[in-house]
């Protein structure tokens, strides 16, 4: 099956470089972090090593899309004027060989953020290259964020009616109100 996308969805696949540290702890061997995105995907194979230094390896983990929808410029342009634009790496433990899988990336805040509440995913973010944030700016060029956010309003109820009239309360004479009141 085909996933249909939007005309103005655009997407763009990246290398993603993870870091492997030793630690030194009784339930947990090693943590790992991304440490770079690169703007192409290379010619490399996944998990091939890259760095190593006591107690540290680096990895080319493998290729990530990322996409970009026309309804999501808003959090584009907050990522973009951000101190440090970003690009979030998702991670997930595995039980095969190296315990770790790379499950996507994504320049959308909010999908970072919804990545992180799961509690499955390790999520952490690198600087964004400029390739990326010169892709993203173009991107939010030409499909801007709507400014007018448009809110329904209700039509004012009427409490009357709902009001139930029945003959039994007009012939009471203790639930009748006086006119004059």
């Amino acid at each position: 099956m085909t996933d249909i996308l939007p005309p103005e969805t655009e997407i763009r696949r990246v290398g993603v470089i993870l870091e492997r540290r030793k630690l030194d702890n009784p339930w947990k061997d090693y943590s790992w972090r991304p440490v770079q995105v690169l703007p192409g995907v290379p010619d490399s194979a996944p998990w091939t090593r890259l760095a190593e230094g006591e107690g540290w390896v680096q990895f080319y983990a493998g290729d990530a899309e990322l996409a970009l929808y026309r309804h999501e410029s808003e959090t584009y342009v907050y990522n973009i004027e951000s101190a440090q634009p970003a690009v979030w790496v998702f991670l997930r433990n595995s039980d095969v060989e190296p315990g770790i899988a790379l499950y996507g990336a994504s320049v959308d805040p909010g999908e970072a953020h919804a990545h992180n509440d799961t509690g499955d995913d390790i999520v952490d973010f690198v600087p964004m290259p400029t390739a990326i944030l010169e892709w993203m700016q173009d991107y939010v060029r030409r499909h801007p964020p709507t400014k007018e956010h448009y809110k329904r309003k209700r039509d004012r109820a009427d409490p009357e009616a709902l009001a139930r009239r029945t003959r039994l309360y007009e012939s009471d004479p203790l639930r009748q109100v006086p006119e004059d009141e």
